[in-house]
């Protein structure tokens, strides 16, 4: 009866030191931090995320995944509960996009900011705030995968066609035209040999042209300089063209008082013979009187 006794109260103090136990690590394991709760509601896919997961806000932990359930209220909305560190500068502007840690493929909730409108979202566990969350690189190539795939079936289809029958004949034909011009080039150097041979010969006549033409220039240069030279043939006929040009200058200054006299000379012996032609009588009789004209004395209206 004594031993049923003591294995009794073992038993007992086995169960308190193990209620204990787990009595004291449950209240070491509390959480200490002031959390706010908030809601994150989508239709996206979020594959890898799972109760308890992290929150960060730009690389740092703020809180984690409290729940994760089907809308209620919207057909095929995902609700994901939230809690997050009441210090954590929540706004309008902050979003979320899922984010997975290295190769293990464990999803989280990255949370950003882009500034937008700055004020302070608040939460509370009677009205819960929601947060947007924005697709991920995997959401963006998921929805950019069908675009992907038909591209690429055109552009395997472009590839056919430019592979058919008729233009694999065309490129073939192609690359038959330029082996032969390939081997029409090959000759021209061959045939452009005897040109080449030719040209030392005149590269020599070429510099012999040159070397006349300078001697001939050397020459030209010389005989101007003779010409240009003092008491020469350009300082002469200056001279020559001036002493011209002095005789003509005399020779009208003296000649045209003389010519005037000649040219009063003419026009008296015109007027004489035209005088005697009218009235040859005049040479005996003398030239007739001038008939008075008017304020003259003798002058009369009618005439004669």
């Amino acid at each position: 009866m004594e031993n049923k006794s003591h294995a009794l109260m073992a038993g007992l103090f086995s169960i308190v030191l193990l209620v204990g136990a787990v009595l004291a690590g449950l209240w070491l394991n509390r959480d200490r931090e002031s959390r706010l709760p908030y809601e994150i509601a989508t239709k996206l896919s979020i594959p890898g995320l799972n109760p308890q997961a992290a929150v960060r806000y730009r690389g740092l932990a703020v809180g984690r995944v409290d729940e994760i359930v089907f809308d209620p209220q919207t057909a095929g909305q995902i609700l994901i509960r939230i809690s997050i560190l009441d210090d954590t500068p929540v706004t309008r502007s902050t979003y979320g996009t899922l984010g997975y840690q290295g190769v293990t493929g464990i999803a989280f909730i990255e949370l950003n900011d882009d500034g937008k409108n700055p004020v302070r979202l608040h939460s509370t566990a009677g009205q819960v705030a929601r947060i947007e969350l924005r697709p991920s690189l995997l959401n963006k190539l998921e929805e950019r995968g069908l675009a992907i795939l038909t591209q690429a079936e055109e552009l395997t289809r472009r590839v056919n066609d430019l592979l058919s029958d008729q233009n694999r004949q065309s490129m073939l034909q192609a690359f038959d035209s330029v082996s032969k011009a390939a081997q029409q080039l090959e000759r021209i150097p061959q045939q452009m040999q005897p040109t080449l041979a030719r040209l030392p010969g005149l590269a020599n006549d070429a510099q012999r042209a040159v070397k006349s033409i300078d001697l001939l220039a050397q020459n030209l240069s010389e005989m101007t300089n003779g010409l240009k030279a003092a008491n020469g043939p350009i300082e002469r006929i200056g001279k020559t063209a001036d002493t011209i040009a002095t005789v003509a200058e005399r020779f009208e200054h003296d000649l045209l008082p003389l010519t005037s006299e000649i040219r009063s000379s003419l026009r008296l012996f015109n007027r004489t013979l035209e005088n005697i032609n009218d009235r040859p009588q005049s040479i005996l009789f003398g030239s007739r009187r001038a008939e008075p004209g008017p304020g003259e004395g003798g002058f009369s209206s009618t005439g004669r």
